[in-house]
């Protein structure tokens, strides 16, 4: 191999080592974006229907009548309701998971994966809404005592008669996004190159 073709394989494989800049914007669009979504939706919602006061009728107001509606409702748990009275253990593993995502994607550079990119970008912008509630930076005053760092939930699903935990965006986001790591644990295989081999042009003259 000459020089020439040496210099310019040594480049290919430097640059299938380093993250496409496509990633950021990826990654921090899908996280940002999905933050501000579920804020400014939470936002909305309450100020329109009102923070639910104990002991107060519900107030559901169906788009479709029976199944899909909008109901305000506090969830001082984790995700759908679960892990009540955890909240602050919540907020510091919601912390420590997105600086996680943030290392595992753009120093260790999992972000070369566009669906690991994705379904990351996803659950960060879900740990963002969530996380702000928790922090207890939404609430005005008006909330029943003990819920001064729940979580504003919105949406209401309910079938035959089964009404599934109230959700939010956030919630959606986190959903999906562990969906997509789902579907990349089972079914993708792992394109990162080796950076061994990368070095000696893959061992190959």
């Amino acid at each position: 191999m000459s020089s020439a073709q040496a210099n310019l394989k040594a480049t290919e494989c430097l640059d299938s080592l380093t993250i496409p800049k496509n990633r950021y914007v990826i990654f921090f669009s899908l996280a940002v974006v999905g933050c501000a979504v579920d804020l400014l939706t939470k936002h909305w919602i309450f100020q329109w229907r009102g923070t639910p006061q104990l002991g107060q009728p519900r107030n559901v107001w169906w788009i479709w009548e029976g199944y899909f509606g909008i109901e305000t409702a506090l969830n001082p748990g984790a995700l759908f309701g679960m892990g009540e009275g955890f909240g602050v253990f919540f907020a510091i593993l919601s912390i420590a998971a997105a600086v996680g995502i943030l290392v595992w994607l753009f120093w260790f550079q999992a972000a070369r994966d566009l669906l690991l990119t994705i379904a990351l970008g996803c659950v960060t912008g879900g740990i963002g809404g969530n996380l702000y509630d928790r922090l207890g930076l939404w609430h005005d005053g008006n909330v029943p005592k003990g819920y001064e760092h729940a979580v504003r939930d919105w949406i209401l699903f309910r079938y035959e008669g089964y009404t599934w935990p109230n959700f939010n965006i956030a919630d959606s986001l986190l959903v999906s996004g562990a969906v997509l790591l789902a579907w990349h644990g089972f079914f993708q295989k792992d394109a990162s190159p080796n950076p061994e081999s990368a070095a000696t042009g893959g061992g190959q003259r």
